[in-house]
């Protein structure tokens, strides 16, 4: 080649014509990209054969992986955050079971402790009957503890006598054992109730005037029960 003729670019020599049958000069399109594919201009960097392997390539496929992977990855989030939550509420509701239980162990404790067995359910059962009641508070510990106006007296009062003490010794002891599973009998529903809708009771040696409006329903140990 003369030394005057300067050389092509690469990729002049990538354009090569071939002749038809009828003689006609046609541009080989495969024959090029052969060309192109082998030049040492061409940019091969991983992120160009990326760039280059994602143009050509089917998407469908990646489409339909990317969606499930996004959807899989949803569910899982949303598993994730509903048994979070049901953790949660149960042990909210074991906090609430442990705390009525012990209110309502406490109610037995001091108001019936030296009853006999029959006795401390009964007083058990009272405390429970005004919990599903609707004139009553929703929690037991809020029955054991619930406070009333007494026009006579000025003030409000405790619905059971021992709330009214600002100070009192702590349970303990067979009586406080005997008492926590009466309470659990008659609050996880274990015992058959015997005083059905009874919603009041007061001591034997006692005669309070709301008694003569209430229905009497049994006296137990020294204590009467009314509806």
């Amino acid at each position: 080649m003369p030394a005057n003729v300067q050389k092509p670019p690469a990729s002049h020599k990538a354009l090569e014509r071939t002749r038809s049958e009828t003689g006609i000069l046609t541009f080989d399109r495969a024959a090029a990209m052969r060309k192109v594919w082998l030049s040492e201009d061409i940019d091969l960097s991983p992120l160009y054969a990326a760039r280059v392997f994602w143009y050509r390539a089917d998407k469908g496929p990646w489409v339909f992986v990317l969606v499930v992977g996004l959807l899989v990855a949803l569910l899982g989030f949303l598993l994730t955050a509903v048994f979070a939550n049901q953790d949660e509420r149960r042990n909210r509701a074991r906090e609430l079971d442990r705390q009525n239980l012990a209110c309502l162990a406490r109610n037995v404790y001091f108001e019936a402790r030296g009853e006999p067995a029959a006795g401390q359910y009964a007083v058990a059962e009272v405390t429970m009957n005004r919990k599903a009641s609707r004139r009553f508070p929703r929690t037991v510990c809020a029955v054991v503890y619930q406070k009333n106006w007494d026009p006579i007296l000025g003030r409000h009062v405790g619905a059971f006598s021992w709330t009214e003490f600002n100070e009192l010794p702590a349970p303990s002891g067979e009586e406080w054992e005997r008492a926590l599973k009466v309470a659990e009998a008659v609050y996880y529903r274990r015992y058959t109730p015997v005083l059905e809708g009874a919603l009041f009771f007061h001591a034997t040696y006692i005669t309070p005037g709301w008694a003569k409006e209430k229905k009497r329903v049994a006296r137990i140990g020294r204590h009467v029960f009314y509806r």
